[in-house]
């Protein structure tokens, strides 16, 4: 069990073409070697019956209607069923099944604002297929802070973090074209990103003083003025702003020298412009065990940092690290935050 009174973490299936099938099956079958917070899988029975007979996996499945089957979680994996409207080949996404993977986010986030589940735990989507049946948010994030948004009528700034074992960082913005990030970027946007994400690490990850190194927008933090005038005219305001409110910030620093090992002990986490700026050194010092979090919601989410991967599915070589290090990262979060309320 995990440390929060039993209660398990609510996993959702994401694409069921995908690997989600597969990882989360991969978890549960090595829960005895590799020691795995109980959760309950939101999906469909059949599909997971069907991927563990073609991987070859010996795994006893149970369909539960509420999570307290959890204390049967090393006996059998229990699943909550979300029934796919049509038939699920792996690798070859079909957007009939677009409701079922939405509905299995609504039935997660509902559990855990109900306080039956710890924390939300998400396989990988397929935005396109979601996108081609009018799903019409950007990605999990943004869709999951519309869902907080309705449960508690207040809204949300959902913050993106991949945290790993050698670096936690956060990008400003996310997936939009990198010509439009510069307009995209405001001191409001980045105020906010910092301020959220110095109070979970505080409120949920433990860390009393967090400290933030915010990285430069342009090439050597602008260079004085010289490569781009937004660092000093953007987002150094910001960062006094922030030292102002009693926040632990520096910056803005050249992205080239944040990264390395001994820069990495000076911070918890690095706040970034943009999406590569913050992936490519996450994903570069933990590909297999890095995890995304989403900050600022009022119930705990994290993720595997890797895609539905269409074309190794079914097929028993995905690697489910990173579903693995996504649990147990939210169960520790949990911990952290049980009795408290945000």
């Amino acid at each position: 069990m995990n440390k929060t009174s039993g209660r398990p973490i609510a996993l959702t299936m994401g694409d069921p073409a995908g690997i989600g099938p597969d990882i989360s099956l991969a978890v549960w079958a090595r829960r005895e070697t590799r020691p795995t917070p109980p959760f309950v899988l939101i999906g469909d029975p059949a599909v997971l019956s069907a991927r563990a007979k073609a991987l070859g996996q010996a795994v006893r499945i149970t369909e539960t209607d509420c999570l307290g089957a959890c204390p049967a979680f090393l006996d059998a994996l229990p699943v909550l069923p979300v029934r796919c409207a049509a038939p699920v080949v792996a690798g070859r996404p079909d957007v009939a099944n677009a409701s079922a993977v939405i509905a299995a986010i609504d039935t997660a986030v509902r559990l855990a604002m109900a306080g039956e589940a710890t924390a939300v735990a998400t396989n990988p989507i397929a935005k396109a297929v979601l996108y081609e049946a009018g799903f019409r948010f950007p990605g999990h994030t943004e869709y999951l802070a519309h869902l907080a948004e309705k449960a508690t009528g207040t809204p949300a700034l959902p913050v993106m973090m991949l945290a790993g074992p050698k670096l936690r960082a956060v990008p400003v913005t996310i997936h939009i074209p990198l010509k439009d990030v510069p307009g995209a970027l405001t001191q409001e946007l980045i105020h906010q990103t910092c301020a959220t994400t110095a109070a979970d690490l505080k409120n949920r990850f433990g860390l009393s003083r967090p400290r933030l190194a915010v990285a430069g927008l342009n090439p050597h933090a602008g260079e004085g003025g010289a490569l781009g005038l937004e660092d000093d005219a953007l987002i150094r305001p910001v960062i006094n702003r922030l030292r102002a409110e009693g926040l632990d910030v520096v910056g803005p620093l050249p992205a080239d020298t944040m990264f390395h090992d001994r820069a990495r002990e000076t911070y918890d986490a690095a706040i970034c412009m943009y999406h590569d700026q913050a992936l490519i050194p996450a994903k570069a010092l933990g590909f297999d065990d890095s995890v995304n979090v989403t900050l600022g919601l009022p119930f705990i989410r994290t993720s595997p940092d890797h895609g539905t991967a269409f074309g190794i599915a079914g097929q028993g070589i995905a690697r489910e690290d990173s579903l693995l290090a996504a649990l147990h990262l939210a169960a520790e979060l949990a911990a952290n935050t049980e009795g408290t309320h945000r």
